[in-house]
């Protein structure tokens, strides 16, 4: 069958999709399946690490937790979010943007990578114990027009997909909008404290239909106030309870340290998220990020096994609650390895400078003095691509907490700066902090890539 163009593509998409949510209470499996055979004819000859026929399997049957999650999420959310979801994280992102990264990682000889993290702001209405945002000193933003710029220039790339992190980013809520008004086509997902969802942004958010919130939550009430100050998890149940009354789609954003990895973990939190309307909880390792970051709080060997392990429980979508789980230290097998330097992402901070990674606050470009390919060929950028994967067992995928030599020496050869404008931290103090957890993961970590079977994925190293 011969490609489809992008146009084409798009139309297609939308018809099915239409035809799809008019028949939620009948049989939409079937239409379902339209859409995956849409998926896998535009992709043409791509290679993925996907099988059509397989996922097709698992999502018609109906004895299966994804067939009732995917049944949930199209009668329980808005149509118009449904649909613009549908086009713009499906079709635009995954599938048109894939194929265009693809062909410009090759043009332009650089990392080109599928989302963008930008901080609208380093302001924020909480002030939580430990919040590595809070390194950057306050009061800094990224204008409208910057955000706006820098996601044309993405587009032109094929990057359809941009996330918001702060501070708070929903200090900013009537720019995200404008943002979510003006690129149609794209996909927006905010990290937020919650205290700030009203129904105005719920309006809003049901309008434009592509922007997606992930609700930072550390646990139950007393230890989540305890850290974020009190009554916010009230609050954080109300903003949840609205979002779901108005069908939106969103999430949690959960930091497990050694301290609270079995609470977030446990199945009375999973049935409350459930139960709350989320869709996704994005489970994030505790870095030692900063001059006083709080070393205690890093798992230990024992429970980042725990943690891969029921993360993976959790994630079952055949005998699951129906949660959709991410582990950003324990699933490096399914994306290759580390994804930061532009490889998958990289991150904008709210001075404008590109650093290679959320929790890696060094850089060498800055969106105020340069394009996005220039940001993308700078130096600790490139030094990423020629490296990665940075150790071939992906449990061991960061260059600083698994490999943190690797870090020192390319943030030492690449001549990048430190971004801290509050705190300035060198790279040989970041590293040391993450030596003796290294070593003490790196056996473990080799014994279970060993012993237990794990993807391979086709495309770790981009440049190869």
């Amino acid at each position: 069958m011969k490609e489809m163009t992008h146009k084409a593509g798009r139309a297609a998409f939308g018809k099915a999709i239409d035809i799809a949510l008019r028949n939620i209470d009948k049989d939409w499996e079937k239409d379902v399946s339209v859409l995956i055979d849409l998926m896998q004819n535009y992709m043409g000859g791509e290679k993925l690490d996907f099988d059509y026929e397989q996922v097709k399997k698992k999502i018609c049957d109906r004895e299966r937790t994804l067939n009732r999650y995917i049944r949930r999420i199209l009668s329980e959310t808005d149509p118009n979010v449904l649909k613009t979801t549908a086009l713009n994280l499906g079709f635009e992102a995954f599938f048109h943007g894939t194929k265009t990264i693809r062909k410009m990682r090759e043009v332009h000889q650089c990392n080109v990578p599928w989302l963008i993290l930008m901080d609208p702001t380093s302001a924020c209405n909480l002030h939580c114990t430990g919040c590595w945002a809070a390194e950057y000193g306050n009061r800094l933003n990224l204008t409208f027009e910057e955000m706006d710029h820098v996601i044309c220039q993405g587009k032109e790339l094929g990057i359809y997909f941009y996330m918001f992190t702060g501070g708070e980013p929903l200090v900013r809520k009537a720019d995200l909008i404008r943002l979510c008004e003006k690129h149609n086509d794209c996909a927006f997902l905010a990290y937020t404290n919650g205290t700030l969802v009203d129904e105005e942004l719920c309006r809003n958010m049901k309008r434009v239909g592509n922007l997606y919130l992930a609700i930072s939550l550390e646990g139950f009430e007393e230890v989540n106030d305890l850290r974020r100050g009190t009554g916010v998890y009230g609050k954080v149940m109300e903003a949840m309870d609205l979002l779901k009354e108005n069908g939106l789609l969103f999430g949690t954003s959960i930091c497990y340290t050694s301290k609270n990895i079995e609470t977030v973990t446990s199945d009375e939190f999973v049935r409350l998220m459930v139960e709350k309307g989320c869709r996704y909880a994005l489970y994030f390792h505790y870095m030692p990020v900063g001059n006083n970051a709080a070393l205690e709080l890093l798992p230990d060997t024992q429970q980042r096994l725990y943690m891969r392990q029921r993360v993976r429980e959790i994630r079952n979508m055949s005998t699951g609650r129906g949660l959709f789980t991410m582990d950003f230290q324990n699933d490096g097998e399914f994306v290759g390895g580390c994804i930061a330097g532009g490889r998958n992402y990289f991150h904008i901070n709210a001075n404008g400078d590109a650093e290679p990674c959320v929790f890696i606050h060094y850089s060498g470009a800055n969106i105020r003095t340069h394009s996005l390919l220039e940001i993308l060929k700078q130096p600790l950028f490139m030094a990423y691509r020629d490296r990665q994967p940075f150790n071939d067992n992906h449990l061991r995928p960061c260059p600083m907490l698994e490999n943190p030599q690797i870090l020192e020496q390319m943030v030492k050869e690449t001549g990048a700066k430190s971004t801290d404008l509050q705190s300035p931290e060198s790279v040989e103090h970041l590293c040391a902090k993450c030596h003796e957890y290294a070593a003490q993961w790196a056996p473990e970590a080799d014994r279970v890539w060993q012993e237990e079977p794990h993807r391979k994925q086709s495309y770790e190293n981009y440049k190869a």
